[in-house]
């Protein structure tokens, strides 16, 4: 899959390369470290921070997987599950607190991928 965008995303690499890491710790839950990513890739030297408060539109993104999140969490446990409304709000909170540094890498991956395209020649 390397080379597509979803590649890129999922895996947190340079959306150029998709060889080199754009997050200085690939745990995402170590909260003090969810946020520092390299300034450039370490492979093909691709500034991530193309301009200051780049990020601030990965925040419409997860607003978006938020919502889509939180909605396949409600059919699933009010209409599979069968739970009432305020079993089923709890499991949505409670995923949604679970998630959500796994929810901000992926909303910055997102966004970058939006701006930047794969280049085959850093693929070696």
């Amino acid at each position: 899959m390397q080379g597509s965008k979803i590649y890129s995303i999922t895996t947190s690499t340079c959306p150029v390369c998709h060889i080199g890491k754009m997050y200085k710790n690939s745990n995402p839950y170590i909260v003090s470290e969810t946020l520092k990513m390299h300034e450039r890739c370490l492979n093909c030297d691709t500034k991530f921070k193309i301009e200051p408060s780049f990020f601030y539109g990965a925040m419409y993104v997860s607003y978006a997987v938020g919502v889509a999140i939180a909605v396949a969490i409600f059919i699933i446990s009010y209409f599979f599950i069968g739970l009432d409304r305020n079993y089923t709000f709890i499991a949505i909170v409670s995923t949604l607190v679970v998630l959500l540094p796994i929810i901000t890498r992926i909303s910055r991956n997102i966004w970058i991928n939006l701006f930047f395209k794969y280049d085959v020649k850093w693929s070696n």
